[in-house]
Formats: structure tokens, sequence, C-alpha cells
């Protein structure tokens, strides 16, 4: 089938079993042909092809609502809702979403690029269509791993307990959630799945509860079934919140699916079905694929599969960080290592083969990880946490309670900080600034390269008087190939460059600053450079002996609550008249697209500081 010539799913209904299997086919294939090309989220999408399919020949949306947990995997989805030929600019500029996306079409009900909020929000929109007195179906469909976060069992907690339907689609690729997989579980599970035994359930609870005796066999019947129930057929976590399960199904099986969904569509009450697929179907690399390098992906070969780069001169953030921690944990007994579920994006794989005894991944659980390192510092342990920045704002409550509040010393590996492309609002790493710099005592420290990074960590493992941060981006550093013991000066900032009658003094942090000096010295500008690697606390000093010259607070993050802020806040209370300018992101979420194009569109490129640099230097002239 013309993959790009569906408009919309309405023709799946006039298909039968073989067309369905297919178009699956049509759909994988077209699949791997484009995201080879434009990179994306590759595996989890290949996985979940027969089950979408599936989804909407039975259901009608969009006036049944599908909404995907974490979102990644909706590209089915898309292509089936007539937007298979935007795929072209996947996650490119001015393009098409990587995620749910409700601007892009009717048939996003709800967007989300974080884990864990369908069956919440499903259950929100389930309650406002019964209290409109609509009919629809709202379907979540979440992954084994973000149905084991609190918010998801908590959400499935609530659902138990009232009179509503949500249907709960588990597609779980990689973990068994029953542990009565067996014959006597297949047969019960086909007995459920029989439309037949379900409408005669509902006739035989209506024929006795018009009696008093009929209530009272009712009753009697309805405790003998509970307790057979709990016995030998629903013995899963989803029992004790009360909600009837159904599976595990084949989610490769079209036939099996639609013979699922069709049953669980017909039920009057909310409902989990377990649906077994295989992450990366119809390309063997990623089916094989055991670390997650097939999740996301750039453009590759399909011939040939992802190849590593080498590249001898630089490597992520990520992998210097790790490098550098570990360097330390071969040095020390008492350093541990946390991670939420990003072992590989993290590049901590070295140290947990390594140091499996003080390596702990708890999952999706970035409230669980933040609070787990409380208690490992309390008891004597130094832990390095390592978070994503856009994850990192589920656990404030933790970093605050928990951690700051008892002052408990620590390091918190902010990665992923700044704009990170493609993956657009529900990725950018811009709010953890003005998150975390509210919080007493928690030190905030952004590094220019890899030995600063390396100073820094050692900083905070040798004070352990605190809580400290450290951000770094997505992008690539400079490998110094050695590891260095030095630390540095508690909140001391560092005047990168000092020119003589310098028009202004350009302060920023981070990547920015190595990238700044490359500029002004390709363009011999008149301008003081200042590294802010500390963020908090800032350099008083500094502050102090550059507010005679105009300042431009340059950062690629949000505006409100950063560094900018925090600067304006001393000079107004310690009244210092000081010509201020700020270069930063407003008050809104910043789409998708390639940096490079995010950058100009924000106004935050290198130019934009050149060009106010120049506008200062001008006015300096005049005057």
């Amino acid at each position: 089938m013309e993959i790009k010539k569906i408009e919309n799913p309405r023709f799946l209904k006039q298909l039968n079993i073989d067309e369905l299997n297919q178009l699956s086919q049509d759909i994988r294939d077209f699949l791997i042909e484009n995201i080879s090309k434009t990179g994306g989220h590759f595996s989890s999408n290949l996985g979940i092809v027969e089950l979408t399919v599936a989804l909407h020949y039975v259901f009608d949306s969009p006036e049944d609502k599908f909404l995907f947990d974490v979102g990644h995997q909706a590209y089915v989805h898309k292509i089936l809702t007539g937007r298979a030929p935007m795929f072209t600019k996947l996650k490119k500029y001015g393009g098409m979403c990587g995620f749910q996306n409700r601007h892009e079409s009717i048939h996003d009900p709800w967007e989300a690029g974080h884990s864990s909020t369908t069956i919440s929000g499903a259950t929100g929109l389930a309650i406002a269509r019964d209290l409109k007195k609509e009919q629809f179906e709202v379907i979540s469909i979440i992954g084994d791993a973000a149905l084991m976060s609190g918010e998801s069992l908590e959400a499935l907690n609530f659902l138990g307990g009232i009179d509503t339907k949500v249907i709960v689609i588990l597609n779980d690729n990689n973990m068994s959630i029953s542990r009565n997989v067996g014959g006597l579980s297949n047969f019960l599970s086909d007995v459920r799945m029989s439309y037949k035994y379900n409408q005669a359930k509902s006739n035989y609870t209506e024929i006795l509860s018009q009696s008093a005796v009929g209530q009272k066999i009712f009753d009697m019947t309805k405790r003998v079934k509970d307790k057979v129930k709990r016995k030998i057929l629903l013995d899963t976590p989803f029992s004790q919140f009360d909600l009837d399960y159904i599976g595990p199904v084949d989610g490769h099986n079209m036939e099996e699916l639609i013979r699922a969904l069709e049953t669980v569509k017909n039920l009057d009450h909310s409902v989990v079905l377990h649906v077994l697929t295989k992450k990366g179907k119809g390309y063997e690399p990623a089916e094989k694929d055991c670390s997650g390098v097939y999740h996301s992906v750039g453009p590759f070969d399909i011939s040939k599969g992802i190849q590593p780069v080498l590249d001898q001169e630089r490597h992520s953030w990520s992998q210097s960080v790790s490098d550098h921690v570990e360097y330390l944990m071969n040095k020390h007994d008492d350093i541990c290592v946390i991670t939420p579920a990003m072992i590989t994006g993290s590049c901590l794989q070295s140290i947990f083969k390594n140091h499996p005894d003080r390596s702990f991944d708890v999952g999706i659980a970035e409230e669980h990880a933040m609070t787990l390192a409380a208690g490992l510092s309390q008891g004597g342990e130094f832990p390095f946490l390592s978070v994503y920045s856009s994850f990192f704002q589920r656990a404030y409550d933790q970093l605050n309670h928990d951690i700051a509040r008892m002052n408990l010393p620590c390091l918190i590996g902010i990665d992923r900080a700044g704009l990170v492309g493609g993956d657009g609002a529900t990725h950018h790493g811009v709010f953890d600034i003005g998150i975390i710099a509210p919080i007493p005592g928690v030190v905030i420290m952004a590094p220019k390269d890899e030995e600063e990074a390396q100073k820094m960590i050692n900083t905070a493992y040798q004070n352990k008087d605190r809580p400290y941060v450290m951000r770094y981006s997505k992008n690539k550093v400079i490998d110094t190939h050695q590891h260095t013991d030095e630390t540095i000066k508690l909140g001391e900032w560092e005047l990168i460059k000092e020119v003589e009658d310098a028009a202004v003094n350009v302060v920023t942090y981070g990547d920015n600053v190595l990238a700044v000096l490359e500029m002004a010295e390709t363009d011999h500008l008149p301008i003081n450079i200042i590294n802010a690697r500390f963020i908090k606390p800032i350099d008083e000093d500094m502050l102090n002996k550059m507010s005679d010259k105009p300042i431009i607070v340059y950062e690629t993050d949000l505006m409100s609550g950063s560094l900018g802020s925090i600067m304006s806040l001393y000079y107004e209370k310690n009244h210092i008249n000081v010509d201020m300018s700020f270069i930063g992101i407003d008050d809104h979420y910043v789409t998708f697209g390639d940096n490079e194009s995010l950058y100009k569109q924000e106004h935050i490129s290198l130019n934009d500081l050149k060009n106010k640099i120049e506008e200062i230097e001008h006015e300096k002239r005049k005057n």
C-alpha cells in the first residue's frame, strides 16, 4: 500500500486480517526507510505497529481518544492519521513533532514527552466525558517501564476506586507482569475475552438484582467469585487496584489483538489489557539491541546498522563526567552512583560493570532516586545522581525537602542541560537553574570544559559539606585523556579574557564560554569575558569589580530565574547602579528543531550577542 496516500484511519474497517498484516509490514518498511534518513525514535515504533493498526481498526479516532504515554511511540498513529508525507521533516524545525501534538492533528488529544502521565490524563478525560454524558472510549497506551513509576501506580490506585471506564493498554516489550502465564491462565483469559461471557455476566447481574433473594444470591456468588479470582485468575498487581486484567496477548498477532480490543471495548468498566510486543521488530539489529542504542537514532545506513563513531579528540559530556566519577570510585570506596533508567544515556555502563555493588538503576523514578541519594548520604556514602535536566523537574520536592533541607553532601549531575534539538519543549533542559536556585544551600555549577568539570566533581567530593549540582549539555567536549585531582574555590568566577578599555563585560557559563571566546578572538571584539562557572553562589567580588562597565549576561536558558536574575537581585539589594543587558529565552516553551535554527528563532545565537556588543560599543562612541 502507498503509505503516503493514507488520509485517515477509516479505511481500515474495510480490510481483512491478511490485508491488515500486509499494511503492518508496509508501515514497518516505511518507518525503517524514513527514520534511517531523518533519525528519530526507532525500536519502540517498530514494536507497536500491529497494536496501533488494531487500535485504529477497532476504535474510531478522533472520537475515541488515544493517549500514548511518553509519546515517542506514536509514529504509526501519525501515519494512520494522514501524516506520512511529513516524515521527511520528522523532528526538524518547522516540520513534524516526534511526539503527539495537539496543534498538529485532531487525532492527538494528549501531549507527552515524559513518561507515566497518560493513565492520570486518561482518567481525567474519562471523568469529564461522564460529567458531560458523552460517549467515547479513552485509551491509555503505556509501556512496562512507565507503568512502574509512581505516577502510574497512583493513577491506577485512583482509577480502580472510581466508577468510570478507561482502557489501559500495557505495551510490554521486556518485562513479565503476571506470574501465572500457564495453561490455566490462558484458558481463563480466553473465557474472559468472550463477548458472550461478558454479556451473560451482565444479564446475570441484572436479573438477580431485581429481587431481595436474588440480590443475596448475587452477593454470595460474588464473594465466592472474588475469592477464586484473587487465588487463581488475577494474581497480578492490577487485582490489588480492583482493576480487571486481560492477557497476555501476542502484540504481533492481528487476529488476537482485534479480538482482545473488541472485548475491552464492550466492557462497561476500566480494564488493563496486557500486550506482549518485541521492541525493534522487523529490523534484526534493533531486535537484538539490549543496550538501547536503537531507542533513539540519528540517520544510519540500513544495510550496516548503527556504526559507532570513534572520535579521538571529543566525546560526550556524559562520557566525560562518567569517566571521572569512575576514576574517583576506583580510589574511594564511599561513592555510589544512581540513575533513573539512564545507564546508557548517561554513559554509566562501565561504572555499573566495574562497581555493581555501588551502582543503582532505580527505573523511571526520579523522585525515589533523589531521596535514595539522601538516604545514602545520611548513611555516610557520597552519592552521584545522574539525571536528565528535563526529567529532574520531577524530583524538585525531594531535592528541596530530603537533600537540601538536611544539607546532605552529594553531587547531582544535570545531564542534557540547555536546548536539545528535535525532542522539543518536553526535553529542553532550560528550567533547572530557575528551579534549583531558590533552594537554600545548593551549589549550582556549569563547567566550560572537561578539566573544569573534573575540578568541580573533586570539589564536591572533597568538601562533602552540602549538595552540589553540576549541569552539562548534550554537546561534545574535548577529551583531555587524563584526570586531575585539583579543586576550585567555591563560588569563584574566572576572567577568561580581558581587553584594555573593553566596551562591555560578557558574563556566561558552560559551553557558551569557549564559544564566546572563539568569536571574540576571531572578530577582535573589545570585550571582557567572565566565566560564571558557579551560578550559585555568585562571585560577589567579581560582580563589584565589573559593575563599572555595561554587562551582557549571555544565557541559552530561560531568563526567568536565571543567572541574570540572580545578578540583578544582587546589584539591586546592594544599591549598585549598573548597565545590564540580557540575552536568553523569553517566557515561553521552545519548539523542536536543530539547535542552530532554534538559537536564531530565540535570538540567543552568537550573532545576536555580537549585535548587542556592537550596539553598546556604538552607543559608547556616541557619548
